[in-house]
């Protein structure tokens, strides 16, 4: 009977979250329908005029901010992250990982607003003096590199998403390579392989699916994070085309235009924006189960 009654009441949790989920994206649907109405689904995705005195929406400026700011934060943070959960797991010293692993976990806590504004203050200054300045100098004939050093900008937005998922990365991928048995490494170490030799060839393979897990995780969180893109981004509504170029992202546009919406056609766009950000989240989802679940069948 215990057994029974913990499925019923497992199962019934499980049907819940479904249930949240799919009430969501219903309302959002349903509050949003006088957009998809008006310009339709391609011709809202693809638009690239967000103008509301003329009361024309577009969708395809924050999407690329969205993916773009997502996408250079991940080049960032995966190779950090992977070969920090290495070290951690497979290098470091206990007296010096423990505080390590503490510290990192610290920083996965912060508060997203409280990193934006030491973004703001501080990174943002920095990078406009200094690495800005010098590549906008020396490739002033490279597009993508161009145009003036402002420090808002999609480059410092993606290296505050990169410090606010390296640590989700790390954490993860520490704790999915402790969890492989011990006797994996022993074998191949007893064949005569260095330590570098059975991380490479033995635990790297066995953990890809947990790692590559992890890195998913990190590219959601990014890809609908608020108020530090907000604060850091430079908030322009244009598709980006350099590094160093103002945008916005799909969350930083409803964060910065909802509360100020003027009409209904407008909160039923930004509504819109919000569906679309849901769909891009479980595409990502849906991809990374596959990955995953193709990585375990490698393994296996």
């Amino acid at each position: 009977m215990p057994d029974r009654a913990f499925a019923i009441l497992a199962g019934a949790g499980a049907l819940l979250i479904g249930f949240l989920l799919v009430a969501i994206a219903l309302r959002l649907l349903v509050s949003s329908i006088d957009t998809w109405r008006t310009f339709g689904l391609i011709g809202f995705v693809v638009g690239q005029v967000w103008d509301v005195g003329a009361v024309v929406y577009g969708a395809l400026p924050f999407i690329a901010g969205t993916l773009v700011t997502a996408g250079l934060a991940m080049l960032i943070a995966v190779p950090l992250g992977v070969l920090a959960a290495i070290y951690l797991a497979e290098f470091a010293p206990r007296r010096l990982a423990m505080p390590l692993v503490t510290l990192i976990e610290l920083i996965a806590a912060i508060p997203s607003v409280v990193i934006g504004l030491w973004g703001l203050v501080v990174l943002t200054p920095i990078l406009r003096d200094t690495v800005e300045s010098w590549v906008t100098s020396l490739f002033p004939d490279v597009p993508f590199l161009a145009g003036p050093p402002l420090g808002s900008d999609i480059f410092t937005a993606s290296l505050i998403l990169a410090v606010m998922v390296t640590p989700t990365i790390v954490a993860l991928g520490r704790e999915v390579i402790l969890a492989l048995p011990a006797n994996y490494r022993e074998a191949y170490v007893g064949l005569g392989a260095t330590r570098w030799e059975t991380v490479a060839t033995v635990v790297l393979p066995s953990v890809r699916a947990g790692l590559l897990g992890a890195c998913i995780l990190a590219l959601g969180r990014a890809m609908g994070e608020t108020m530090a893109v907000t604060m850091t981004i430079g908030n322009a509504d244009r598709i980006p085309t350099g590094l160093f170029d103002q945008g916005q992202t799909i969350a930083s546009k409803i964060a910065t235009s909802f509360v100020e919406a003027s009409s209904a056609e407008e909160t039923s766009a930004l509504l819109a924006l919000g569906l679309v950000l849901m769909v891009l989240t479980l595409i990502v989802g849906i991809i990374a189960r596959m990955l995953v679940g193709r990585s375990r069948t490698a393994v296996g």
